[in-house]
Formats: C-alpha cells, sequence, structure tokens
C-alpha cells in the first residue's frame, strides 16, 4: 500500500508515521519511510528553499511549483521504485498538503490557485495514496508543540500564525469530507500508542 500521513504543524504525524512503518516491518513487510518535501535527493534540497526563511518568501504560485518539482523526483526516484518491487510506502505528507497548504489557506484567490493545484498534480504527478490519514488535532495545541520543538531553521509555516494553521485544520477536514474513501480523519489527542492504535483501526476499516 501507499499511505500518506497529513495534518497541520505539530499534530503527530511524523511520529505516527513512524510508528505505523516500525509495525509494518514487525509484521514482515518491506517498508519505506519517507518525507516531503524531501524523500530524494533532489527533493532535499528543494525542501530547504521551502521550509527556511520569512513567511513571505515566494509567492503561492512559486511555492506550488517547487513543491511540484520536489514530489516529481521523489515519485520518479523513490515512490515508484518501491511500489513496483512491492514495498510499502509511508508518507510524511503528499500531494494533499499542496491542496491545503497552497491551495486552501494561502488567501483571498483561493479558488484560482485550488485549480492551478489540481492542474499540475494531474498533469505532473497523477498518483493518489491508497489511503490518507489526516491526525486531527486542536490548532493551538499543535502549533505550540510545533514552536517547542526547537527546528527553528524549518519553521516557515509554524511562524504564519495560529489563523493560517485554523485554516489548515478546515482544509484538511473539508478534503475528509469529499474524499470519504481515501481520506480518514484520526483523533491525534492523547498518547502516541493510543493515536497508533486508532491509525490501525482506520486502515481496517473498508
Amino acid at each position: 500500500m501507499f499511505i500518506s500521513f497529513e495534518g497541520i504543524d505539530g499534530s503527530g504525524k511524523s511520529t505516527q508515521a513512524r510508528l505505523l512503518a516500525d509495525a509494518l516491518r514487525a509484521e514482515g513487510h518491506e517498508v519505506v519511510l519517507t518525507r516531503e518535501p524531501g524523500g530524494s535527493r533532489g527533493a532535499e534540497d528543494i525542501r530547504r528553499l521551502l521550509v527556511e526563511g520569512p513567511p513571505d518568501r515566494w509567492s503561492p504560485e512559486t511555492e506550488l511549483l517547487l513543491f511540484t518539482a520536489a514530489r516529481r523526483d521523489h515519485l520518479e526516484r523513490l515512490i515508484r521504485p518501491a511500489l513496483d518491487r512491492g514495498a510499502w510506502v509511508v508518507t510524511d505528507r503528499f500531494a494533499d498538503s499542496t491542496r491545503v497548504y497552497q491551495g486552501a489557506a494561502r488567501g483571498a484567490e483561493q479558488a484560482r490557485l485550488s485549480d492551478l493545484v489540481e492542474s499540475l498534480h494531474r498533469l505532473v504527478i497523477g498518483v493518489e495514496p491508497d489511503r490518507t490519514l489526516v491526525i486531527d488535532l486542536d490548532p493551538a495545541e499543535a502549533l505550540a508543540r510545533a514552536t517547542g520543538r526547537g527546528t527553528e531553521a524549518e519553521d516557515r509555516y509554524e511562524s504564519m500564525g495560529l489563523g493560517f494553521q485554523l485554516r489548515l485544520r478546515a482544509g484538511f477536514h473539508d478534503l475528509a469530507r469529499r474524499h470519504p474513501a481515501r481520506v480518514r480523519l484520526i483523533d491525534g489527542s492523547g498518547a502516541a500508542a493510543t493515536v497508533a492504535a486508532r491509525v490501525r483501526q482506520a486502515l481496517a476499516a473498508p
């Protein structure tokens, strides 16, 4: 399977992606754990352009092009080869992050940007995960976690503030409503092991 984890900054999705990958490996599966932006050498180079610097470093359109370039390299060099040989791929973010961050939460031109996101995805990526798990958490709690984890060099999105995180959460909820067969909301509150059990239940559900 190709599984993506999504959510606002500080929601715990990276932890849950790692826990799921560990559990699947313990069951005997080959698992590739990866992340976006990043996951391949070229995509990691682009990552630094996207997550570092001031909030207004890029326009939404420029961000979208950079994310799409990173995702294409990630897809070609890591995701497709892993799936072709029968491995599971678990990724910390994929295209749904772009739909929400660039298409739904970046200002007044939302409709035009959303159309551009979908057009580029269709033309350049053309792949969706088998299941997308959105780790859902109160934005104030998540932002406190994100700003307290000591990664100031990659705090560009956290620095956009609580209002931006609230819009992101609304965007992920809307995504789950529009794609119920693929996208599942997971309550991200409580201990990591408790959330991990919810993740496994969501994966087992039809």
